[in-house]
């Protein structure tokens, strides 16, 4: 069991990026049931299908909050209950208030989820192995997209009725995710800079790193009197983490103009738009996450190796032509109707290789252990910001601007991304964490 073990915890937490991607993504194949079956105006149509990002991103603000106080692992309690409730509550509303209440408290989850669960992996896992555990979370997210889109496909033939099930069906991992975090330890980290329980970290750290725990017992306390001598520190926006705080926004911010939610989103409608048919294109987002899913396990499966910097830079090359050629497509008019979503895929398989594995490993080693969860919170926030604003304002954009000035902006935005990954990400790979705050970001 020990041998094993921090792959199993980090296997469970990562289940709550499962249950992050399925709720995310579910919505589109149910959305026009909805608006059907409540009669919505546009408004009120706009609001259903964006609550949950309201509740995401106010859930990524406050998720340092619970993750600090409470703990790790008594916060992805609260994750999982959200999204058991949600499933269940949205599946058997009869009132559109209540429908929004529960996708608000889903939404709410996916933001809590985005802080605390890529922590509690970074915090348990060995330097060597953090990059692919860490990466497990958002290989999860992609897999939740991925069987929701089959999911929606399979169930879009049950009748009227069929959106509930789409929606309902979330409640069976959920309950799966609730009862297996029971077997998961809490953080050491948080049990040492939070409780000072040093024993019952070190009976953690020493399944975590048996040859060198009480090495890495003596740095986690070393940085906690640290934190105790300077006061100023816990500041996250204290000059002395301005180095940290900068990277996190900035991969963050790259992460959402590279057009990526928008893509999730709107995929049927941007098919539509390149001229397929309705059913082409609800066929043709499985491909986007089947695409999706496969660069992700191929990149976490060798991040460790190669390093965060390199997938960004091989991936940001990749999204500049990967776009700038869907741009082409829509200006000079799509010669075939599966141009334009051949183009997209290949977009999808470069960013789920770079910017889709790296983000959540990237933005949870960076801080030091006294910030580490206001840091995740701030990364998270202006990731599902960025989201919201994308999201709300794409279909206007697309047809104000067109698909080609759309698309060729989110290509000028992955040049500046490269540029950023060239001259400013530092590489992390194979260091532990106390050494990343030390020695590598705040001397950047």
């Amino acid at each position: 069991m020990k041998k094993h073990s921090v792959l199993a915890w980090s296997m469970v937490v990562a289940l709550g990026g499962f249950l992050f991607g399925f709720d995310t993504a579910v919505i589109s194949g149910a959305e026009k049931s909805i608006q059907q079956f409540w009669n919505l105006s546009a408004f009120a149509h706009g609001l259903t299908i964006s609550i949950a990002l309201i509740g995401t991103v106010i859930g990524s603000l406050v998720g340092s909050r619970p993750s600090d106080y409470f703990g790790r692992k008594n916060t992805l309690y609260f994750v999982a209950a959200a999204y058991l409730l949600s499933s269940l509550g949205t599946a058997l509303a009869d009132n559109w208030y209540i429908f929004l209440a529960f996708r608000f408290l889903g939404g709410l989850g996916v933001g809590i989820s985005s802080v605390t669960a890529p922590i509690y992996i970074s915090e348990v896992s060995p330097a060597h192995r953090r990059g692919r555990l860490v990466g497990l979370f958002q290989f999860n997210v992609v897999l939740g997209i991925l069987i929701s889109y089959l999911s929606n496909y399979l169930l879009s033939q049950g009748g009227e009725a069929s959106w509930r099930w789409m929606l309902g069906v979330q409640a069976f991992p959920s309950i799966i995710f609730l009862v297996l975090i029971y077997f998961i330890p809490e953080s050491p980290r948080w049990l040492i800079l939070k409780r000072g329980a040093y024993d019952k970290a070190l009976e953690i750290l020493r399944i975590i790193n048996p040859l060198n725990c009480n090495e890495e017992l003596a740095a986690i306390q070393k940085s906690g009197h640290d934190m105790l001598q300077n006061k100023s520190s816990d500041g996250l926006f204290s000059g002395k983490y301005k180095t940290p705080v900068i990277l996190a926004v900035l991969f963050a911010f790259f992460n959402q103009v590279s057009g990526i939610n928008a893509i999730i989103y709107y995929a049927p409608r941007i098919f539509e738009m390149a001229g397929l048919g309705a059913h082409s294109s609800l066929l043709s987002t499985v491909g986007i996450g089947m695409v999706n899913f496969i660069f992700t396990l191929l990149a976490i499966n060798i991040i460790d190796k190669v390093g965060r910097k390199t997938l960004m830079f091989i991936g940001s090359i990749g999204l500049i032509v990967s776009l700038g050629l869907v741009a082409f497509a829509f200006l000079g008019g799509s010669s075939s109707g599966f141009e334009i979503p051949i183009y997209v895929m290949l977009f999808i398989a470069f960013f789920a290789f770079s910017q889709g594995a790296v983000i959540w490993v990237f933005i949870s080693e960076i801080f030091p252990n006294q910030v580490r969860a206001k840091g995740q919170t701030l990364g998270s926030s202006t990731h599902w910001v960025m989201a919201a604003l994308i999201a709300f304002c794409f279909p206007y954009l697309a047809e104000a601007f067109g698909g080609a000035n759309i698309f060729f902006f989110f290509s000028g935005m992955m040049v500046l991304q490269l540029v950023f990954v060239w001259k400013m990400m530092p590489e992390t790979k194979g260091k532990s964490l106390e050494q990343i705050g030390e020695n590598v970001v705040l001397v950047h």
